[in-house]
């Protein structure tokens, strides 16, 4: 089978890279289209995972919504010539709509419930569309549910063991107490509007009173918080973040990576998502912080209880350990779904979470 994994952002380079190494092994051919947004191509290049540029989209609206014909003429070409078997993404709108139009089945996955506009510009012309069984709206008949969050494609134990040697790189030890922080950009279209931490700077002096901070950030930092950025190379950052004390930030895919790895997170932001109110409501590794008028104080509040609490990290792996009691493999759902689709789809009935038990 001849495969199209299309990547749009870093973090579907997790998502999916179990997935393309799991095919290759499998003896499928696997072709790789990345955009070039913020560090996802460095991070391809870190995993030796080849990959055809197909450009960027803008970092204004206004630009990407120019940007979408030009780039999926781009797209058609390219793929007119590979003559692809199935197409795989995230939220891809151009895998999406050049499938349609080759006559080839699109599988698109999707955990954010907020992404209306691009839902509605890739809907209509995929096969499929996988969400955890936590996601909050009915995407309809095409809407296939499994157990898991996309971060597990990345972060099962069968994928997944933290090296230690990361805190030796950074003069850590497994005893230190030390936060990590994360700053998005703001730029995708369902962050207009939005926002997070405010005073990012006051912030962060306020946590460094209880250990080392060290800050990943998507766009560009202020002067004064650049002594904190994380200077490892960027496939390194699930080691870390697995032996934090905690993590407070703006980053949804972050706090999810903390809650599987068992790190207790406080994401800030005024959106809401179906799997960190599930990682909150029924695991206690997540706190939200999303009302826009106590988001301020309310944060503060809570990483003082957290920080003051005893054995923190210890009671993270505990719940961690429940949390992957429940879920599934997402790599190895992935590889079912995709190379027995589309005999596969009564398997899964299709939008019932009931039947999504084993997978």
């Amino acid at each position: 089978m001849k495969i199209v994994v299309d990547i749009n952002h870093p973090a579907h380079v997790h998502y999916f890279k179990n997935f393309i190494w799991e095919m290759d092994k499998k003896g499928h051919e696997v072709v790789i289209t990345a955009s070039e947004k913020d560090i996802t191509t460095r991070l391809l290049e870190a995993y030796n995972l080849e990959y055809i540029n197909v450009g960027s989209y803008g970092t204004s609206l206004l630009k990407k919504f120019v940007n979408i014909p030009l780039i999926d003429l781009r797209y058609y070409r390219i793929m007119r010539n590979i003559n692809p078997d199935i197409f795989i993404g995230f939220g891809s709108i151009r895998a999406a709509h050049i499938a349609y139009a080759l006559g080839k089945p699109c599988i698109n996955f999707e955990d954010t419930e907020h992404s209306t506009e691009q839902i509605r510009l890739y809907l209509p012309f995929v096969s499929a569309v996988c969400t955890p069984s936590c996601y909050t709206e009915d995407l309809g008949e095409k809407h296939v549910r499994f157990t898991g969050y996309m971060e597990l494609g990345a972060l099962h134990p069968n994928c997944f063991t933290p090296n230690p040697d990361i805190l030796e790189e950074i003069g850590l030890t497994k005893d230190d107490l030390f936060i990590i922080v994360r700053f998005v950009s703001w730029e995708a279209s369902h962050d207009i509007g939005q926002h997070g931490i405010r005073d990012k700077i006051g912030f962060v002096k306020e946590l460094e009173q209880y250990g080392r901070v060290l800050i990943t950030s998507e766009g560009t930092l202020p002067t004064e918080l650049e002594k904190y950025k994380i200077r490892v190379s960027p496939e390194k950052l699930h080691d870390l973040l697995y032996y934090a004390t905690l993590y407070v930030g703006e980053g949804a895919t972050t706090a999810s990576e903390c809650a599987i790895l068992g790190t207790h997170a406080v994401y800030v932001n005024t959106l809401r998502l179906g799997y960190t109110d599930e990682q909150e409501q029924r695991y206690g590794l997540v706190k939200n912080c999303s009302n826009p008028e106590t988001m301020g104080e309310e944060v503060y509040t809570i990483v003082h209880e957290l920080l003051n609490t005893r054995d923190l990290k210890a009671k993270g792996k505990e719940k961690r350990r429940k949390l992957l009691q429940d879920k599934i493999d997402v790599t190895a759902f992935m590889v079912d779904f995709i190379e027995q689709y589309p005999e596969n789809l009564e398997k899964y009935a299709i939008n019932d979470p009931k039947n999504s038990e084993d997978f």
